[in-house]
């Protein structure tokens, strides 16, 4: 990355400050598109997903970088796979630590609603785990100079859970439902594997008179049919990657058993 995690992650506060709809900019409040303009953009994620991470450090952020935030209405969703048992106690995909960030970042949303604080401070989480280092994530409160009091009550107390429990119902009335994440949709509809090529649908989908720079020099062109969308990597549910195991377990014992038939 061109800059580093501390220099990018002040670079996003000055960014999000500035397409703020609070900003004191009367030239910026002129060219603002209203609420019912802006492109609905939502990811539904895992925290230990390694490609959920990449996606928010490296895709994500782009629309911080250029001028689409002022266009997009922005919603994180952090459940992903997991799984509620019958005690309404939950399961992760990665294990109990992915939970805890689940949860940790649930908090934030609910605790800080303001993008431009909430972001910055799941940006920095990611980042860590993105560089493997998921466990250093407490040093994000230091870095963004927030208070970490409120944030540790939500996710070790009943809050947190209730939180983590309302993103499992969103992100089980998804229709068509999620097959794994990222899931990114826009104004309703699933990106599927060509979740990294989101800036081009953000554009299509406006409607606004105000169309931001990125998106007139964006070749809408770019868009594939879904037929021919490269593949990207994702974490399957765990369905998929359990039947997967049990046919790579099948094929497995087929070749073992036919080398032993070859040695006879």
């Amino acid at each position: 990355m061109a800059f580093s995690r501390t220099a990018l992650v002040s670079y996003l506060l000055i960014l999000i400050a500035f397409f703020s709809p609070t900003s004191s900019s009367s030239s910026r409040a002129e060219i603002q598109p209203s609420d019912s303009e802006k492109v609905s953009l939502g990811l539904y994620y895992e925290s230990l997903c390694p490609y959920s991470a990449n996606f928010i450090v490296n895709y994500l952020v782009d629309i911080f970088q250029n001028d689409l935030i002022s266009i997009v209405d922005l919603s994180l969703v952090p459940w992903g796979n997991a799984r509620i048992r019958p005690n309404n106690t939950f399961t992760c995909q990665h294990g109990p630590y992915e939970c805890l960030l689940n949860t940790v970042e649930a908090c934030a949303i609910d605790e800080w609603p303001e993008l431009n604080v909430h972001f910055p401070f799941i940006y920095c989480i990611e980042s860590f785990v993105h560089e493997h280092k998921h466990t250093e994530w407490e040093k994000c409160f230091e870095k963004l100079d927030l208070d970490p009091k409120s944030i540790t009550n939500c996710y070790t107390g009943e809050r947190g859970k209730k939180l983590e429990l309302q993103y499992a119902a969103e992100t089980e009335a998804l229709q068509p439902p999620h097959q794994y994440v990222p899931w990114v949709v826009v104004d309703g509809q699933p990106l599927y594997e060509d979740y990294e090529n989101f800036l081009s649908y953000i554009c299509k989908a406006y409607k606004g008179v105000a169309v931001p720079k990125a998106c007139r020099e964006q070749s809408l062109n770019t868009i594939r049919t879904r037929k021919s969308k490269p593949r990207r990597p994702v974490c399957y549910m765990e369905e998929k990657s359990a039947l997967s195991a049990r046919i790579r377990s099948a094929i497995a014992s087929w070749m073992q058993k036919m080398n032993m038939g070859a040695l006879l």
